[in-house]
């Protein structure tokens, strides 16, 4: 029986004391997932989702920029998790690109991030709870603003 400590454990992407441990023991030793790992491997399988145009809030997104201005991107902007005793709940803000379906983009998410954290990380995914805060609509091109040219 895989055993994973009782407690909740809200990751945080800066590494600090937030950032707890999810530790794995059975006859031949202890794993331990952090949950910033957990919360990488959740981003990186929303990557793969179609319709999914960002991760996070307005804020998040802005201090995304930033990083990535820096050259350092931020894989779990926009996810939160919890581990508690072998289960990991999952909170996600995502951006969403128009016109796709907002609910199947929801279960879209929800089974990229379940398959991801199940296979990669051998922990059960009772729970991903999506919020759709914003929907990014197409850029028109430039031309479109100039008279067509005859």
């Amino acid at each position: 029986m895989t055993g994973i400590s009782p407690s909740t454990f809200p990751t945080s992407s800066t590494g600090g004391p937030e950032d707890t441990p999810a530790p794995v023991s059975d006859a031949r030793g202890t794993t331990v997932i952090n949950t910033s790992v957990i919360a990488k491997l959740v981003g990186l399988a929303l990557r793969d989702v179609p319709g999914v145009h960002a991760l996070g809030g307005t804020a998040a997104r802005a201090l995304g920029a930033i990083r990535e201005a820096l050259t350092t991107t931020d894989r779990s902007q926009g996810v939160s998790v919890q581990v508690d005793e072998g289960q990991v709940t999952v909170d996600l803000s995502i951006v969403a690109e128009y016109p796709v379906p907002l609910q199947q983009l929801a279960d879209d998410a929800r089974k990229a991030v379940i398959l991801a954290v199940e296979t990669l990380a051998g922990l059960q995914v009772p729970a991903v709870n999506v919020t759709i805060n914003d929907v990014h609509l197409p850029e028109e091109p430039a031309e479109a603003d100039e008279a067509p040219v005859q």
